[in-house]
């Protein structure tokens, strides 16, 4: 996606043509994002093409704006699947009131969504629509299975965090999967095509390296933004996964192994021209600690500290506050 589509969809609906919005451009209605549901799919999509009219192009508009500024943002679609259930529905005596009425209509709907909660649509809204549009900030879909009758989807209009995973070891694979799942674009790298491959890494970005050992991975370059897992298997290629994240100047770095063999790794560093600070910067151990000793409960502590990284990144103390505040912590 980028801004100059979203003006031309804009641009066309002005002028009153059809659109074909496409999964490539909106991929939450992809086969793959959609697999199970039985209320979306992508031909759920270009029902709501077909569905746009004039009104909409302030969305998108605004959506292309919110991209040139590099603001926190979603498209989000209302998806309608029985249209007297999503209008009758009502709120129950758990949920927060939002007014008597459910969904305004039993139309679909497309609308854009800022992390400061700014939204605009085309179209009426009732305020449990509002509720559920403002959930856009919270994640893909946040409770977009509470009501009947409807179910919501949504596209980030910023960039994924790009995680390395130096490595393709049985506790990388693991990250791999999970990372992918929560939101981060993955790249593994290894020499070993037995351990790197489409069986181990299926969403990842997969680069094979050269060789037999990490030497080429210092042909590769990382943005300043990415965070760095140093996961090689046995440990053998620590020091160049952590000499390259270095060098690199990643945003995060984090290295795993007990305190023994990361002295081991200090040293060797150290002798190779990394500085004490730059050695100071590379998390050790990764991830969250909370006893974690399998592959896959490892993973779960280094993802969910990618998480956390990447939510002080993104947010400034005061939001965070508030965001913990609001949910009693």
């Amino acid at each position: 996606m980028t801004p100059e589509k979203l003006r031309s969809i804009a641009e066309a609906l002005r002028a009153g043509d059809a659109v074909s919005l496409s999964v490539d451009d909106f991929p939450c209605f992809s086969a793959e994002a959609t697999e199970g549901n039985p209320h979306v799919s992508p031909s759920t999509l270009s029902a709501i093409s077909a569905s746009l009219g004039a009104g909409d192009a302030v969305v998108f508009e605004r959506a292309a704006r919110a991209m040139d500024e590099g603001d926190l943002a979603w498209i989000g679609f209302k998806v309608v699947f029985d249209a007297d259930a999503a209008v009758a529905n009502t709120d129950n005596e758990v949920t927060k009131k939002y007014g008597d009425a459910g969904s305004a209509d039993g139309q679909p709907l497309v609308f854009f969504c800022n992390d400061a909660k700014e939204v605009v649509s085309g179209r009426p809204y009732s305020p449990r629509d509002l509720f559920q549009m403002k959930d856009v900030t919270r994640g893909p879909s946040m409770h977009n299975e509470q009501f009947d009758g409807l179910t919501w989807t949504s596209v980030p209009l910023f960039d994924q965090v790009r995680v390395w995973l130096l490595g393709a070891s049985d506790s990388a694979a693991e990250v791999a999967a999970l990372a992918h799942h929560v939101g981060f674009k993955v790249t593994a790298v290894d020499y070993d095509p037995a351990y790197l491959n489409e069986a181990r890494f299926p969403e990842a970005e997969r680069i094979l390296l050269g060789g037999g050992n990490f030497d080429e991975l210092f042909d590769l370059h990382a943005a300043s933004g990415d965070y760095v897992c140093v996961l090689t298997r046995g440990h053998m290629f620590d020091p160049e996964g952590c000499l390259w994240a270095a060098r690199e100047g990643v945003r995060y770095a984090g290295m795993m192994g007990c305190a023994g063999k990361n002295n081991t790794v200090h040293d060797l560093v150290i002798s190779r021209g990394m500085t004490e600070e730059q050695w100071d910067a590379v998390k050790r151990p990764i991830g969250l600690k909370f006893g974690a000793k399998t592959p896959a409960e490892l993973a779960i502590a280094i993802v969910a500290e990618l998480v956390d990284v990447r939510y002080r990144d993104r947010y400034s103390q005061e939001a965070r506050d508030r965001h913990e505040a609001s949910l009693g912590r």
